[in-house]
């Protein structure tokens, strides 16, 4: 048989010599383009395509010491991530604004602490530049552990008690609150309730605070037979709604901390024979796509996740360059559909 020649790939004086350019020029166009002229860059670029060359980024990282990777760290067990689309929403904005930069992102996932103690020797031991943290509770050490190694580190939502030292990228998560349970105040709905994210979290917190002070404001009553802690998850909103109902029956509306536990909390409407919004107006909180599988439609507060997705993307890079932590706060929007 004849013997077949495996073909060399191309190297870097491959463009080189296409372009008409030195080697130093087109190291110059991978790294970043700096005191590149433009037509030197365009000569670069077509030169790449027209090789098919790929950057070797072993050699690359031996020599800038960087491994042009970056982690997205989700800190909730396993399963977490499959049930909640936000998490996937956000994996995939995040993979596509990094895929602009030609920066590879990989999935870690760390519910307990033997799986943070193995994530953190990965990410410290120099397997990724930067770490996109997600989900983060307050006593998770995870974001103080990765800054104190001197690893990049955005999160999604405030740090609570670690906003000045970490980077993060976050809704207006009060001011969210606040304009659910303005709208449901302004269809006449006067016992509101709340089913919470856990207060433990940022979006717990702070979107409790927008239904206590926009009840004040409306001149409603703030009764805490009418508030009930979920973990985001679908079958917490059910419970949650359930244990309302018994104590609270009267309740004509409830803002629900998330789209996901909406569901759940539509559920439980449904078995106790209350109708959705004539008995009951149900608003949720992120524009998932959870939100667009109810019956009815969801009523709910839009999250940007292409923004947040973007900006934290953005964030992090400039820390890796070196700049310091900063913060963004993005604007949320009312989504009126047929629940509220």
């Amino acid at each position: 048989m004849p013997r077949t020649e495996r073909r060399r790939p191309p190297t870097i004086h491959d463009v080189a010599r296409e372009a008409g350019v030195s080697r130093g020029t087109v190291s110059r166009v991978l790294n970043g383009g700096h005191n590149v002229s433009p037509a030197a860059l365009d000569a670069v670029n077509a030169a790449i395509r027209k090789t098919g060359y790929v950057v070797n980024r072993h050699a690359r990282s031996l020599i800038t010491g960087r491994s042009d990777s970056v982690g997205f760290l989700l800190t909730e067990p396993q399963e977490r991530f499959f049930e909640d689309p936000n998490f996937n929403v956000l994996l995939r904005g995040c993979t596509q604004a990094l895929a602009a930069h030609d920066i590879p992102l990989l999935l870690m996932i760390a519910g307990n602490e033997a799986e943070r103690r193995r994530i953190s020797r990965y990410i410290t031991g120099g397997h990724v530049d930067g770490v996109l943290l997600v989900s983060s509770h307050s006593g998770n050490p995870m974001a103080e552990r990765l800054e104190k190694a001197g690893v990049p580190v955005v999160a999604c939502g405030e740090p609570l008690g670690q906003s000045r030292a970490i980077a993060y990228v976050a809704v207006d998560e009060r001011g969210g609150a606040h304009q659910m349970v303005r709208h449901l105040a302004a269809t006449g709905r006067r016992r509101i309730a709340m089913i919470t994210g856990p207060l433990d979290t940022p979006g717990g917190v702070q979107r409790l605070a927008g239904y206590r002070e926009e009840l004040t404001a409306a001149g409603l009553e703030a009764d805490d037979r009418l508030i009930a802690e979920g973990d985001y998850s679908r079958a917490s909103g059910e419970a949650s709604m359930a244990a309302l109902l018994a104590r609270a029956p009267d309740l004509d509306a409830v803002f629900v901390a998330s789209d996901l536990m909406a569901q759940g909390a539509l559920v439980a409407l449904e078995v106790a024979g209350r109708r959705v919004p004539e008995d009951v107006a149900v608003g949720g909180f992120d524009d998932s796509p959870a939100a667009l599988g109810t019956r009815p439609p969801l009523t709910t507060i839009r999250q940007p996740f292409d923004r947040i997705s973007s900006e934290m993307v953005r964030v992090l890079l400039a820390r890796i360059s070196g700049e310091e932590a900063s913060a963004v706060i993005l604007p949320t929007e009312l989504v009126r559909r047929a629940s509220a």
